[in-house]
Parts: C-alpha cells; structure tokens; sequence
C-alpha cells in the first residue's frame, strides 16, 4: 500500500523563482497607476469636450476603464492574501488572476469596443477641426504620467527579471498578475497617445477630419490586442499554470540528489497565487528504508525544497504510486 506524505510551508511568501515576494512594491505599482490614470483621465475628458477630438475621447476613456481596472486588482490583491480556510484549504492566492481575468474583460469591451464603436460614430459624421494646441499639452502630460507608470511597473517586473532574459519573456513567466498587468496596460496606453497625438496632427496638417476618428478606431484596436494578450496570461495562470521547465528541471535534480531517494516519477507544480505553489511529486526510496528514516528523508528534502524555492509552500511526496507515475500522461 502507498503512502503520501505532505506538509505545509510557513513563513514570508515568495516567489516561483525563490526570491521574496515584493507585495508592497506590487501596491505601489498599483497605486502609481491608479494615481496617473485619474489626473489623464479628467483632463482628457475636459479637453475633448473643448475640441472635439474622437481621439482624445477615446483615450479619456481608456484611462477612465485603466483607473477602474486598477481599483479591481487592489481588490484581487487583497483577497488572494486571505488565510486559508475550510472552505479553501490552499487559500485564496488565485482569486487575482480571477480579477486580473475580470481587468482583462473590461479593456476588450468598455476600452477597445466602446472607442471603436465612438471612432465609427465619428467617422460617419466627423466634427469640424478645432485648434489642437490644448490636445497637444494634455496628451504630452499624459505621455510623462504614464511614462512614469509604466517605468513603476517595468522596475516591479526587472526584480523578477533573470540574467539575459528580455522584459516580455519576463511578463509571460510572471506570476504576479498585479504587477505585469499594469505593464501590459501601461503600455497600451503609451501606444494610444503615440496613435492620438499622431492621428491629431495629420488630421490637420492634411485638413482632413476623418484621419482623428481613424485613430480612434486604432486605439480600440490596441486595447483589444492589451486585453487579448492580458486575458491569456491570466487565463493560464487561473486554470492551474505549473512552474517554468528550467525550475522542475533542478527540482528532479534536486530530489534526486537525496541518498535515500532510488528515482523520481512525475512531478507536479501548481501556481496558487503570486507567492505560493503546491508541488507533487513521486518518488521511490531505497529498499530496506524504516518509516523513521523515511520521515528524515523527506525532512531533509522538504528543508533543501524550499531553502532553494520559499514560494513552495505545500509538498506532497506519493511513494505508492511509483510506477503508475512513470506511465506516460493522457
């Protein structure tokens, strides 16, 4: 008859790479962009009311639905650090990618669809030009804003940046959805001002007004690719996305490395939250082994685990099961 050995890790939460979790720096992140998407928001909304411009109003809704999102991962930060409970025995660690998930919606559908829908609206029926000086200055300040924002995020997403590794391999093996979310919209954002300020400026260099609703039809475009791209990442990471293969490459290793330990079947990695994942694995120990030097073994492994990886924060060990674990998965 098998056996399965299990414990739960305590301590300050971490990440998958094993370095600490930065939780406040995620806030500040946060509130970095919340801070900048208000200030553009109202100041875009007041400037297309004066001129006019298609473009700027959709990018006023875009910082408008941006400020919201902000608001929404606030709220999956706080819930996934609720202790675990009954009712969820691995905590609470999934419900932001469940808001992340939800941030991701309302960049396709209030940001994308809403300024492709207004930039059609526009292009039927385009208003006449109006001096873009005004326009001009709020998206040049707006630029600078976000600029910050996104420099915030990008710093936030460079802690968790390995040698060599460049910035977007980095976001597709993030696991804090908090932080390369702003990334990704900030970074929408910064296209949406370059596509505004562009479709402004040719529009009345060229005398033309429908080049500025064009451009609002290409800012929808933007934020649809932003929310297709956020909707993916946080998509995996909700359905159960696993550590990367370098990491259960020098896990197996690892565990292999133990004296006592014969040969390593499956093992298993789960992301439950930003700072923590649950780890499965089977394993056959030497023949001849008593229970109490069994229990040494795992001691031992579990302390090398997660001195390596503190992010690992519930290990299971299937001894029973070896061989069925050596099978190939359906």
């Amino acid at each position: 008859m098998g056996t399965q050995m299990g414990k739960q890790q305590e301590g300050a939460p971490a990440q998958a790479d094993g370095k600490p979790a930065e939780t406040s720096g995620s806030h500040k992140v946060i509130y970095a962009a919340i801070g900048a998407n208000v200030m553009i928001a109202i100041s875009k909304f007041i400037v297309a009311g004066i001129t006019g411009s298609s473009a700027m109003l959709s990018e006023g809704i875009h910082s408008a639905v941006d400020t919201g999102n902000e608001f929404l991962l606030l709220l999956g930060v706080r819930e996934s650090n609720r202790p675990a409970d009954p009712w969820h025995p691995f905590g609470y660690g999934k419900a932001l990618y469940f808001w992340a998930l939800i941030v991701a919606l309302s960049v396709f559908s209030l940001g994308g669809g809403i300024s492709i829908y207004q930039g059609i609206l526009a292009l039927r029926n385009p208003p006449p030009l109006e001096d873009p000086m005004w326009n001009y200055i709020v998206l040049a300040v707006a630029a600078v804003f976000e600029g910050y924002s996104w420099n915030m995020s990008r710093r936030g997403l460079n802690r968790r940046r390995r040698p060599g590794e460049g910035l977007w391999k980095t976001v597709r093996r993030s696991k804090d959805a908090s932080v390369f979310t702003v990334f990704i919209e900030d970074s929408a954002a910064l296209v949406g001002i370059a596509v505004a300020l562009a479709g402004i400026f040719l529009g009345h260099a060229l005398d033309n007004p429908y080049i500025d609703p064009a451009a609002s039809v290409i800012i929808g475009l933007v934020l649809v690719v932003a929310a297709f791209t956020l909707g993916r990442e946080t998509g995996g990471l909700l359905v159960g996305e696993s550590m990367d293969r370098d990491q259960i490459r020098k896990l197996k290793e690892m565990i292999a490395g133990e004296p006592d330990v014969e040969a390593v079947g499956h093992l298993l990695t789960m992301q439950l939250g930003p700072d923590q994942v649950l780890l499965a694995v089977a394993v056959r120990f030497r023949r001849g082994l008593s229970i109490d030097q069994v229990e040494q073994a795992i001691d031992r492994l579990e302390c090398a685990i997660t001195t390596e990886y503190p992010s690992i924060r519930r290990i299971f060990f299937e001894s029973g099961a070896f061989r069925s674990s050596l099978r190939p998965m359906a």
